[in-house]
This record gives C-alpha cells, sequence and structure tokens, in this order.
C-alpha cells in the first residue's frame, strides 16, 4: 500500500520503445515528468491516476487510540502485518495494520471493496519495555520504559546505552504480530529484534548507579 507514484513502469524512447522499464517519477501529473532508469532520459509520460477508495483506519499509540481515513486504490489487497505511511492533520506516521475489519467480522486479509476499516499501530517510533535484573543478583526487579526508532535492534547478549540506563540483553519477548522470527521468545546469544517488533527486553542492569536508591 502506497500513499504516492514515485515509479512507474512505461516504454522510453530512447532506450526501449516497445517493453516497459521502471521510471522515476519527477514530476506527477497527468502528464507526468519521469527519468528512464536504465538509460536516465527524461521524458513525459500520461500516467493513469488509480481508482481510489477511502477507508477508515484506527491507529494505535503507547495505549491510545484514534482514528482517521486513507485513501486505497481499488482492487488492493492489503493484509495483517503490512506497513505504510499515513498521512495525518498531526504527523506522517508509520503504522503496521493489525487487524482489518470487513463486514461480518475482522480477517488477516482482504480487498478495498470488502474493507470497512483498517487497524493499525505506529512503528516509525515506539516505547519498548524493559524489565532489568539487578547487577548485584538480587531477586527485585524494575522496570522502564524506553522510546526508540522502530527500526532500532536489540540483540541478545549485547550492551545497550540508552538515556540514562545501561543494560545488557538477556531476552526479548515479540508482540503477536511480529513475522520472520520463527518464535515468539529470543534468548540465544545473537538474536535480533527490531523494537517495533519488541512486547519486552528482559536485561541485567549494568547502570553504575544502578539499585543506589533501593
Amino acid at each position: 500500500m502506497t500513499q504516492a507514484t514515485e515509479r512507474v513502469a512505461t516504454s522510453c524512447p530512447a532506450c526501449s520503445p516497445d517493453t516497459a522499464v521502471v521510471h522515476e517519477v519527477l514530476k506527477p501529473g497527468s502528464q507526468a515528468t519521469v527519468r528512464c532508469s536504465e538509460c536516465s532520459h527524461v521524458h513525459k509520460v500520461k500516467v493513469e491516476e488509480p481508482d481510489m477508495r477511502e477507508r477508515d483506519v484506527i491507529v494505535s499509540q503507547d495505549g491510545d487510540s484514534f482514528s482517521t481515513t486513507t485513501e486505497i486504490p481499488l482492487g488492493e489487497r492489503l493484509a495483517v502485518g503490512e506497513e505504510f505511511v499515513l498521512d495525518t492533520p498531526e504527523a506522517l506516521l508509520t503504522v503496521r495494520i493489525t487487524s482489518l475489519e470487513v463486514e461480518g467480522g475482522r480477517t488477516d486479509d482482504a480487498t478495498t471493496e470488502a474493507i470497512e476499516t483498517v487497524w493499525t499501530r505506529v512503528v516509525g517510533n515506539v516505547s519498548v519495555d524493559i524489565t532489568l535484573n539487578p547487577a548485584d543478583g538480587g531477586d527485585e526487579t524494575r522496570g522502564v520504559e524506553l522510546r526508540v526508532p522502530g527500526d532500532y535492534e536489540f540483540t541478545v547478549g549485547e550492551r545497550e546505552d540508552l538515556g540514562e540506563e545501561s543494560f545488557t540483553v538477556k531476552g526479548i519477548h515479540l508482540r503477536p504480530d511480529a513475522t520472520g522470527y520463527g518464535f515468539d521468545r529470543l534468548d540465544h546469544e545473537g538474536d535480533m529484534a527490531f523494537a517495533k517488533d519488541v512486547n519486552r527486553v528482559y536485561a541485567d542492569d549494568e547502570s553504575s548507579s544502578a539499585w543506589s536508591v533501593w
């Protein structure tokens, strides 16, 4: 799902008059200015604008949610786990689809025609819960919440220095909509997860001042 056409496939009068090749759109419009990715020739081409449909979108962020709308090309199929840029009055947000509401309930994938509401959560910048074990090996733990870019990497066995916190990652519990990992918990040295996929990080506190006030 895209918000704007950035590339089109069309013939190039300079190098490929009979076969469509990828072009970068330099100036959009019904008569768009494009540049051929094969030979860099710049020319104009008629671009057919897709038929769009407006759909409701529910956006979840840090426990809160709000509703907005977006336009989706007719015939496009959306699926849970896909990400797209959502243009809202407040800001441009990178969101991930968590559910698709259709007549009669919710589903994991559907076409524009069937979709009534797209449920999403923000993944551009996310809050990650960290459970810290005391450096002295005690039983008490403490929890902190850190805000990081969605593509920030947490790796089991690596030390993190974020803000006033320093800790070594021991385990990572993943969100239900995280894909591509094979497991819902990572605890082997070198296992990595992106912050947007993380439900909670378990770590050993390495802060020099850790537990000084407990």
